[in-house]
């Protein structure tokens, strides 16, 4: 059993759901995020999706896409991401996913990719824009498929019979986005998420987190009798990009995951 897996049958012994937070690597700095990145892990997150910076992030928020632009002018790549894996792991043992897309595993090779990240710690790799249909490149050269996991995303507008093949394929947890558009919007639905997510559990076991949205404890706490866990991405990034001079950055960070965190707790039984 792996570290995602473990982490799920935990949580599900104490009717928790996980805290997936996602985190640009290198923003502001190299430093600096790291120091970031290990104190939310020390404060309660559950998962950690280490994003690649990339030039064109079409799927995500201007909130993110700004976080993508700082670490890019301060070196950010996938190596630097994988070379920071490896100082985390040195501190935490959560499970640890590389966010990316396609094109920075294309330029580093896919089967280096995979040796470099597992080595370093790394758990799975989310792909935000490699279709089912064209993974086989990554993963031809991948060992035993329950060692590190290819996390799939399922749309909103995802049809049931497409929806059955990318939970047949995927490994890990399917990360069903919330709702169309990119991350960090406004607007959340919960009850098309909830019909979504009996849809998709339908075709899977797999645990189901949900993101795209989610801007608030409130929205998580909504959501979570629903789904196995929720992404937590442009939130994070927000504070970060608001407070970058604050002296109290790390503790503000750490502070807001303890927030969400304690959003996905069980209720306490009534007196």
């Amino acid at each position: 059993m792996n570290r995602i897996d473990t982490c799920f049958a935990e949580l599900k012994k104490r009717n928790e759901k996980a805290l997936v937070g996602f985190v640009a690597s290198s923003d502001p700095t190299p430093s600096a995020s790291l120091e970031l990145v290990t104190a939310m892990c020390g404060a309660g997150l559950d998962i950690l999706e280490l994003g690649v910076p990339f030039s064109d992030p079409t799927a995500d928020g201007p909130v993110i896409q700004r976080a993508a632009s700082r670490a890019l002018k301060q070196g950010a790549t996938l190596a630097r991401a994988i070379e920071m894996t490896g100082e985390l792991r040195r501190n935490t043992d959560i499970p640890i996913i590389l966010f990316s897309y396609y094109n920075p595993i294309f330029s580093y090779g896919a089967e280096s990719f995979y040796r470099d990240a597992r080595a370093a710690g790394a758990d799975g790799v989310l792909v935000v824009d490699l279709p089912p249909e064209e993974s086989r490149e990554l993963t031809g050269c991948w060992g035993d498929a329950d060692d590190f996991a290819l996390i799939r995303l399922v749309a909103p507008t995802t049809p049931r019979d497409r929806m059955k093949k990318i939970a047949e394929n995927g490994s890990g947890f399917l990360y069903l986005v919330s709702k169309t558009g990119v991350t960090g919007s406004s607007g959340l639905d919960v009850r098309s998420v909830r019909d979504h997510v009996t849809v998709l559990r339908g075709f899977t076991n797999l645990p189901i987190c949900v993101g795209f949205g989610i801007n608030s404890p409130a929205d998580a706490s909504l959501l979570a009798p629903s789904v196995d866990g929720v992404v937590i991405g442009s939130a994070f990034e927000r504070a970060i990009e608001e407070h970058m001079d604050d002296p109290g950055l790390v503790n503000r960070l750490a502070e807001q995951v303890r927030q969400y965190k304690a959003a996905l707790l069980p209720a306490p039984p009534q007196a």
